[in-house]
């Protein structure tokens, strides 16, 4: 019986190696229209030509993988879990139910369950990793969802951005914050709250002082160790200073840093750094 993976590609997975031709992983896309011209998110779009290019557009917007897209994606596997964005954010989650209910009309037999990560980015990569590892420990369908609901539950999202054009743009964060970070040039650091919606937290100015102000959170929020997934929009210097000093303060953490893909490169922004670990109790 075979399984699959499958996500929105607000994940910044590009491949998930399963060991397995019984398990698959795939990612529908999200498009980003800039002045006129869609942006596929998948694995031929250039993320520096497409930030270069939403960077000098007059407009842009982004939209969510269809129904059918989803649906062509269930067609594949027997059993099936699917991570969307948060869907206080996006269509994505609702257009997968949509895309459920459209294979189960023909394979009714199918078993699919429509995980909605209450984040992005790193979260997605953290739930569809924990996903795989358990679907290789033979354990049934069921214990595979209610494990990934609770990651998607307890890990905790912070960020931080220094633009929030897009989100501004597109609705998802108010006015002020954008006045805030593209007027004064400073970061501003956000966290994902328990619904899935943005939250702004603090004001910051300097690398250093970020960085140690993301730890100070990790520390309040109970990290103790763990799988934790950095996504950066060509920004791999920072995530790499904030990985290291992660591992001089928990210096078992399995630390994870990716580039970020079309959709997350969309809203963070150039420079953006997104962080995903698992909270205490």
């Amino acid at each position: 019986m075979k399984w699959m993976i499958v996500t929105d590609s607000s994940c910044d997975l590009t491949g998930l190696d399963t060991g397995s031709s019984d398990i698959a992983f795939e990612t529908v896309p999200f498009v980003m229209n800039i002045d006129g011209k869609d942006y596929v998110d998948n694995l031929s779009l250039s993320v520096p030509g497409m930030v270069d290019a939403m960077e000098a557009a007059s407009a842009s917007h982004s939209a969510c993988p269809s129904p059918d897209a989803w649906s062509s994606a269930f067609e594949q596997a027997d059993q099936i879990i699917a991570v969307t964005i948060s869907g206080r954010l996006s269509g994505s989650f609702n257009s997968a139910c949509v895309g459920k209910a459209m294979a189960l009309e023909n394979h009714p037999e199918k078993k699919i369950e429509i995980i909605d990560s209450l984040s992005t980015g790193p979260k997605l990569v953290l739930i569809a990793q924990q996903a795989l590892r358990q679907i290789q420990d033979r354990v049934s369908f069921e214990e595979v969802c209610a494990s990934c609901r609770r990651l998607a539950a307890k890990g905790r999202t912070i960020f931080t951005l220094s633009s929030f054009h897009n989100l501004v743009q597109n609705g998802r964060v108010s006015k002020i914050a954008g006045f805030l970070a593209g007027k004064l040039g400073i970061r501003v650091i956000g966290v994902g709250s328990s619904e899935g919606e943005i939250q702004l937290k603090e004001i910051m100015r300097g690398e250093q002082r970020t960085l140690r102000r993301i730890l100070k959170d990790m520390e309040e929020s109970g990290f103790a160790g763990g799988k934790i997934a950095i996504s950066h929009c060509l920004n791999s210097s920072m995530a790499d200073s904030l990985k290291q000093m992660i591992l001089s303060r928990w210096s078992g953490a399995d630390i994870e840093v990716l580039p970020t893909r079309g959709l997350d490169s969309y809203y963070a922004e150039r420079s953006g750094l997104i962080i995903c670990f698992p909270a205490g109790a």
